[in-house]
């Protein structure tokens, strides 16, 4: 399948021009929202909003969480609503609350932990990168709603003594679960804290005993366009594909995770089932994942192959690294307004001896 070229648009651009955003979602068929991909010329232009404009209520009951689109009134919105025909009421409808998530009890503390402050949920849970749901970030909550996640089957083959196809409830039995307290860094340069709920990733691998030979370890999301409508636009290759180097996965601090805050994964957060790799930018830590292939070949990961001079394979937490964009050195905390230094490998030390010699400005 041949993908469009991506572009991205900062926010303060699309207010400059709004327009822009109301014509895309009429070429898309669309009925809300900016922040969808527009074409010009079989160009794909994607915005990219800022965190700081996100407000965070700590005092909000969690029954009442409504989708942050509510937050987002102003000018540029209303322009392009002006624009479109489209009434402000329309644009800034919320959409259905977080619906309530299984308890999950017996739950182990964790070393790894950090003692930072934690993300509310209601922000975690409505302000998701979830391109298969939608660009928008206050979309995939109301739109993955439905989502079916049971059942649930997981293929683990490639460079292993045996493939298995395997249940998520016989993955989920494999270890006790804990609660993982992460700073998790988007690429975009905002972070939240979240108390994941999993255990180690290497408790899985060991039990599909890769041959010698597996030195990469490849995560596929699944592909299914009826459930996943923002599958149905080529904004990226579909499905989506991610990897990690066999040593970083086996890493104790990589979190095969089914659950965050004491419950169950919401939808929109990546369930049933995924990986949370701490120490790298969010986009490495794949969601919704059916598939687990163990290969000697490095994986050809989503984002890389639609911006490769972008979007590295390794794609660790790096200030010294810049985007090509925009500067890697602060983050904006979600809730917050002044912004923070950014951490090398966010924070967590104890993976740079996996990376001892690199040049991690070449391997970004």
């Amino acid at each position: 399948m041949i993908v469009p070229q991506l572009f991205w648009v900062s926010e303060p651009a699309m207010q400059l021009f709004p327009l822009a955003g109301v014509l895309s979602s009429t070429a898309l068929g669309q009925s809300s929202g900016v922040d969808c991909p527009y074409i010009v010329q079989g160009t794909v232009f994607m915005l990219i909003k800022k965190a700081a404009d996100i407000a965070s209520s700590e005092i909000t009951p969690k029954s009442l969480y409504l989708n942050r689109r509510t937050f987002l009134a102003g000018t540029a919105l209303a322009g392009a609503a002006a624009l479109a025909g489209v009434g402000l009421r329309n644009l800034l409808s919320p959409a259905t609350a977080v619906e309530a998530k299984a308890a999950i009890n017996g739950l182990q503390k964790s070393s790894f932990s950090t003692s930072e402050k934690v993300t509310p949920y209601k922000d975690v849970t409505n302000y998701n990168n979830y391109y298969e749901f939608s660009t928008d970030k206050y979309e995939p909550a109301g739109l993955a709603k439905d989502f079916k996640t049971t059942p649930w089957k997981v293929t683990i083959d490639g460079l292993v003594s045996e493939k298995q196809v395997l249940d998520v409830d016989a993955i989920l039995k494999m270890a006790a679960p804990e609660e993982r307290i992460y700073r998790h860094r988007c690429v975009e340069g905002w972070s939240i804290v979240v108390p994941w709920v999993g255990f180690s990733l290497s408790e899985l691998i060991k039990r599909a005993q890769p041959l010698g030979k597996a030195k990469f370890v490849e995560f596929t999301t699944l592909y299914d366009p009826k459930q996943m409508p923002g599958q149905r636009v080529p904004v990226l290759e579909w499905p989506y594909v991610e990897g990690l180097r066999l040593d970083e996965a086996m890493h104790p601090l990589a979190l095969l995770c089914f659950g965050m805050y004491r419950e169950t994964l919401p939808n929109q957060d990546g369930a049933p089932l995924r990986i949370v790799v701490p120490w790298k930018y969010g986009f490495k830590s794949a969601k919704a994942i059916v598939r687990i292939r163990f290969t000697d070949s490095q994986p050809v990961n989503t984002w890389n192959k639609s911006a490769p001079n972008e979007y590295g394979f390794y794609s660790n937490v790096n200030p010294n690294v810049d985007h090509p964009r925009w500067s890697q050195g602060k983050e904006r905390r979600l809730g917050e307004f002044t912004k923070r230094p950014t951490l090398m490998f966010n924070g967590y030390d104890q993976v740079a001896s996996l990376y001892s010699g690199m040049d991690l400005k070449k391997n970004f």
